[in-house]
């Protein structure tokens, strides 16, 4: 399987932190998502085309192992990289660093290929399998 990394860069807003000042536990799927949307544009992939090809790619497990807090102004790089494909899934791992390269938090996604019409789970399109492998 691909070994290809991508870094994504997110500046946490006053909006995504709590009472504490600290980032709240909520918003690291959400650059998860974004970091990944983006490690699938560097191969030409888009979630728009893929759904307009009749495909879905919805999330189906959420891993995430907080380290340190990261607090509001702080520069965040999300490092995706492509664990494995299977099937119908599709496994990420992003390691959430701050700018000293310090560990924030770790993350695992898995995501279902579904198939649009029938709702029900399929392999990654052979084409996708072979630019993402």
């Amino acid at each position: 399987m691909t070994q290809k990394k991508h870094v994504s860069k997110v500046k946490v807003r006053y909006a995504e932190t709590d009472q504490m000042g600290v980032v709240h536990h909520s918003n690291y799927p959400i650059y998860c998502e974004l970091a990944r949307t983006e490690w699938l544009e560097t191969f030409g992939v888009s979630y728009r085309e893929m759904e307009e090809n009749g495909i879905m790619l919805p999330l189906s497990n959420l891993n995430v192992d907080y380290k340190k807090p990261a607090k509001y102004n702080d520069e965040l790089f999300i490092i995706t990289s492509l664990k494995k494909m299977v099937g119908a899934r599709i496994e990420f791992a992003y390691r959430i660093e701050d700018s000293n390269k310090q560990l924030v938090a770790q993350v695992f996604t898995t995501l279902v290929f579904v198939d649009m019409k029938t709702g029900r789970p399929t392999r990654c399109p052979e084409d996708l399998f072979k630019l993402l492998s």
